[in-house]
């Protein structure tokens, strides 16, 4: 893809979009924080939150709140699209409704710090670029580890990674989507928007895994920082801590992280990748952490993903 280099260009717009489901409490307090951004950094000119179908007061909460604020725009979907449908319907209104230069993403249960976006506009040139995604009550500690570049070494300490970027603060060719990164128009423009079919769990992968087929520059901003809330056993050791194992209770999530990351995987890695990820979720729920029940989840949906059904995960909705 082009690029554009830094220098005397113009200042850059940016557009937020926000995807929220029911947590009308956390979604209250980023619509907080969002409002010191626009009225502290000049590039952020409107936010879209996109809410799926909620029902735990967040469309009265929107209609309110975009009354009283003209940078607030809320879109609300007719059904739960998940976070990819959310992203996609967000990604399509910041590009093809505003003149924003900059897509900025994040979900409703992240905060990020208020010089975080003023920090990642410093960086100006790179397309697709975030935050560090840092544990609200540790703050030592990332919410997703992160894998160092040139190794296989995968670490969670805020330190281990501070280090790794050096005095520039950033990590080349890592991000973590979907938490405060910053996409530009021309990336989006030329790969398009989430998979919306996806639902939830790897969409956020394949978008980076799509934009680094593209040639997309990408980094992590070491001092720029997202707070979120743990997510529990995301990253849970496996193999004598060799390699980890993104497990959750959800089985709505654990059928989607199969179906989706084989198809990522097929899509972007091949074959070996593939059969790779099924042995360590064979090994995962079989001795790391045994659960036949979410073995036999996880096989219907990679051999979803095979197919190339995208409506399994619709039964854990009703």
């Amino acid at each position: 893809m082009e690029h554009r280099d830094g220098g005397d260009a113009p200042a850059r717009t940016v557009t937020a979009v926000v995807v929220t489901f029911n947590r009308i409490g956390l979604l209250t307090t980023l619509l907080t924080r969002l409002g010191e951004v626009v009225a502290s950094e000049p590039a952020l000119r409107e936010v879209v939150v996109v809410d799926n179908a909620s029902t735990d007061g967040t469309p009265a909460l929107l209609a309110e709140q975009a009354a009283a604020h003209p940078w607030l725009r809320a879109v609300t979907l007719p059904d739960n699209r998940g976070g990819a449908g959310g992203f996609h319907e967000g990604m399509r209104v910041a590009v093809e409704e505003t003149d924003a230069d900059l897509v900025w993403l994040m979900d409703d249960d992240g905060l990020p710090d208020a010089s975080c976006l003023t920090r990642l506009l410093a960086e100006d040139d790179l397309d697709f670029w975030g935050p560090l995604t840092v544990d609200e009550a540790d703050g030592g500690r990332l919410v997703f580890p992160i894998r160092l570049p040139g190794g296989t070494r995968v670490v969670h300490a805020l330190a281990d990674v501070e280090r790794a970027a050096g005095e520039r603060h950033r990590l080349a060719d890592i991000v973590i989507p979907f938490n405060g990164v910053l996409v530009t128009r021309a990336l989006a423009e030329e790969i398009g928007y989430p998979r919306a079919e996806f639902f939830i769990w790897g969409d956020d992968h394949e978008y980076r895994l799509r934009a680094e087929r593209a040639g997309a520059r990408i980094a992590t901003v070491t001092d720029a920082v997202v707070r979120h809330p743990s997510v529990g056993q995301l990253g849970t050791p496996m193999m004598g801590g060799r390699t980890t194992y993104n497990h959750s209770p959800s089985d709505l999530k654990g059928y989607c992280m199969a179906r989706n990351n084989t198809v990522n995987l097929r899509t972007y890695r091949g074959w070996a990748h593939v059969g790779a990820f099924w042995a360590k979720t064979l090994w995962f729920y079989t001795l790391t952490h045994r659960d036949l029940g979410r073995l036999v989840l996880s096989a219907r949906g990679a051999l979803a993903g095979l197919r190339g059904d995208f409506t399994g995960h619709e039964r854990f909705l009703r």
